[in-house]
């Protein structure tokens, strides 16, 4: 029997109260607030339940099996551990003193699927057209970034967004916590380290970053920018490794770019702010940005939008492509919106031609334009 298959044995054990959660494909995010609270996410909407762990030792044994089985601990020391279920979903636990109330331990489930852009014109987030643009994007190497709060959906459209990538070409991926599927074959999945209890081992995502530009990569992509690795990710960029994608917490087009040149001056690097600004402003050229509804849950693309460097005042020129109007409420109480295209041409709207990909416009000819 398998080190895994044992592990599996026992969690179903440990993790018994909140077990039906793990095993339903609707739920995507289990959160225990101590041991007598578990709440879950459906469809973008939270649900409290009648689920609870016998004690706060039962919850806390459950996370310490969860801990023994990555070779993590957590103690007084170290009352917060990251870590990954066998399936990929992740686990996020803080114990008191850290935790106030009680110990708290989150799960965000993965997605055996994979979602493609056609996945999220179906579920009425994108049209035809939108698809078709970021698909001709990606082919075209426009480094993107996938931008939007907590929770609103940013991994699942990075992956398919990703979908786009032809075959043909190398990937890595680049990931603090591993959650991305990726359909290609030649796919090349790195993921950080943590340090051990005697502070070694630790591998972080700038580490692997180095380490991916002597991977031969035709693409690179970055589950998500949190740190100094921006800069490495955008210097990159710009100087030859392009259609790049990655994520970014913000809440609008702008900040993501604001967001991504603060996490630049976090390197180690002593770089003036009109220099990271400079950088920033040449590596993005596409955003798209996304946003969960609260009043029905729902998440949507609400913008895709081009910066095209600075302008006289030195502030990033953005200009929106695509835009999110309201349409009121379906019959069921749902949000209705449709993603439409702005009028506005790209700064690159002949390379589709140039680059012989007008066999593939059959909904956006009205953006491209030929040279």
């Amino acid at each position: 029997m398998s080190r895994e298959a044992i592990f599996e044995a026992t969690l179903g054990y440990f993790m018994g109260p909140i077990r039906e959660f793990l095993e339903d494909d609707s739920v995507t995010e289990i959160m225990v607030n101590g041991f007598d609270q578990v709440y879950v996410e459906r469809h973008g909407k939270l649900y409290e339940t009648e689920a609870r762990f016998l004690s706060d030792d039962a919850l806390i044994s459950a996370i310490h099996n969860v801990a023994q089985y990555v070779g993590r601990e957590i103690d007084r020391d170290h009352p917060v551990l990251d870590a990954r279920l066998p399936d990929g979903s992740r686990v996020h636990a803080v114990i008191p003193p850290s935790a106030r109330t009680g110990t708290y331990l989150t799960i965000r489930k993965f997605k055996q699927d994979i979602l493609g852009l056609s996945d999220f014109v179906r579920l009425k987030s994108l049209n035809k057209q939108a698809q078709e643009f970021l698909e001709l994007s990606v082919q075209l190497h426009k480094n993107m970034v996938v931008s939007g709060g907590t929770g609103t959906g940013k991994t699942t459209m990075l992956n398919a967004v990703s979908t786009a990538v032809p075959e043909t070409e190398r990937i890595v991926v680049i990931e603090d916590s591993s959650e991305l599927k990726l359909a290609q074959k030649h796919a090349l999945y790195l993921e950080a380290q943590q340090a051990d209890n005697y502070g070694h081992g630790q591998v972080t995502i700038r580490d692997l970053f180095r380490a991916s530009l002597r991977m031969r990569p035709d693409r690179i992509i970055v589950g998500e920018v949190r740190g100094g690795e921006a800069l490495d990710m955008v210097q990159s960029m710009i100087s030859g490794h392009t259609g790049s994608l990655t994520t970014v917490h913000a809440t609008s087009p702008r900040d993501a770019l604001v967001r991504l040149e603060t996490l630049s001056l976090m390197s180690d690097v002593d770089l003036p702010v009109y220099v990271a600004r400079a950088q920033v402003a040449s590596a993005i050229n596409l955003i798209v940005q996304l946003m969960r509804f609260a009043e029905d849950g729902s998440r949507k693309v609400t913008r895709i939008t081009e910066c095209f460097g600075l302008d006289e005042n030195n502030q990033y020129r953005v200009q929106d492509l695509f835009v999110s109007r309201m349409k009121g409420r379906d019959a069921d109480g749902n949000l209705m919106s449709e993603l439409e295209y702005t009028g506005i041409r790209p700064t690159f709207a002949s390379e589709p031609f140039e680059h012989g990909l007008e066999q593939q416009i059959h909904h956006t000819g009205g953006i491209w334009q030929e040279p």
